[in-house]
């Protein structure tokens, strides 16, 4: 039987990572697609290459991250040690994230994990989980990082333009600055979501020796590698094309914006998500510049509030389901 569950939960660990990549791996380089200066496929194999490198820096430099989303403080220690229950976690973030891939809508890893944590631990424990160090853990830094996003975007905008450092039109140090920016904000992806994927797999008794630790890094990481190189050009259309026009200076804004960002939260052990840093970089720039696409960024955030029930929803399924092998 608990050979049963840990396969269960190394191959529900594999998809859930598989489908961050597809969902998440081009949110580092939307601009660069956006903004004219790569293609979709130049952007995307960049991006690729530079989160699976802050994916392995990750082992070095983002233990906070790999703590908090073990479910510990949050759900009882009971449900933390059951490879059932993490299962149940993964099966509803990578539900909740396959259907939004499916759907061309960038969401947050970060806020299906949560909702996969809140519904399998509901179903598992009742009552029994602290829903104040959810909020103050998750919850807060998820909710206000779209709007430091929208604000710094704008003013990094404004300050770079009245500096000289984001011209309309592409030149070589420009298109240097662009790919850097972008590639620091795909490291500073993978640096930030690799450890929540790798933290379901802790309970294994493999993943306390070394080579299962590395091991397990190695294989969330080339599942996110993966799962973007095969399965994210729905969602780079959204990012790159629709949330709002851009030109070469203003895309090079929005990526340093997200790298800045998200880098930062990296390093306090802040679990943001790079979907709303990303879309509120991007979303600061069109409201700066009146291109914004209120539309389509209404759609992106329904369905980001959509996202921590689905995934609870989901969790709590898998975790019944699973609860009866």
């Amino acid at each position: 039987m608990l050979a049963v569950l840990t396969i269960l939960l190394i191959l529900a660990v594999g998809f859930v990572a598989f489908t961050n990549g597809a969902n998440a791996n081009f949110k580092g380089v939307a601009s660069l697609y956006g903004s004219g200066t790569a293609t979709l496929r130049q952007a995307l194999y960049w991006g690729t290459a530079t989160t699976l490198a802050g994916s392995m820096a990750s082992i070095f430099l983002a233990e906070g991250l790999l703590k908090a989303f073990s479910g510990k403080g949050i759900v009882p220690d009971e449900l933390v040690r059951s490879p059932g229950f993490l299962s149940a976690v993964a099966v509803g973030a990578a539900c909740t994230s396959f259907l939004a891939t499916r759907l061309g809508f960038p969401v947050s890893t970060t806020h299906a994990l949560v909702g996969g944590i809140t519904g399998a631990g509901l179903a598992g424990s009742g009552t029994n989980v602290e829903f104040s160090a959810l909020g103050k853990t998750f919850l807060y830094p998820l909710f206000f990082s779209p709007v430091v996003a929208v604000i710094v975007g704008g003013m990094a905008y404004l300050t770079l333009r009245l500096c000289h450092l984001a011209p309309d039109h592409r030149t070589r140090t420009l298109d240097v600055l662009h790919y850097a920016s972008a590639g620091a904000a795909s490291f500073a992806r993978g640096l930030n979501d690799t450890p929540k994927m790798v933290a379901l797999l802790m309970v294994l008794p493999e993943m306390k020796e070394s080579t299962g630790f590395y091991g397990g890094y190695l294989g969330v990481a080339v599942l996110i590698a993966l799962g973007g190189l095969l399965d994210a050009d729905k969602v780079a259309e959204t990012l790159g094309k629709k949330v709002t026009a851009m030109n070469p200076g203003q895309g090079f804004a929005a990526s340093l914006t997200t790298a800045l960002l998200v880098t930062t939260a990296s390093f306090h052990s802040l679990p943001v998500s790079t979907t709303h840093v990303s879309v509120g970089s991007l979303l600061g720039i069109g409201i700066t510049t009146g291109q914004a696409k209120w539309r389509t960024v209404g759609e992106i955030l329904l369905a980001w509030v959509s996202t921590v029930p689905v995934g609870a929803l989901l969790g709590a399924l898998a975790y019944v389901v699973i609860s009866r092998i």
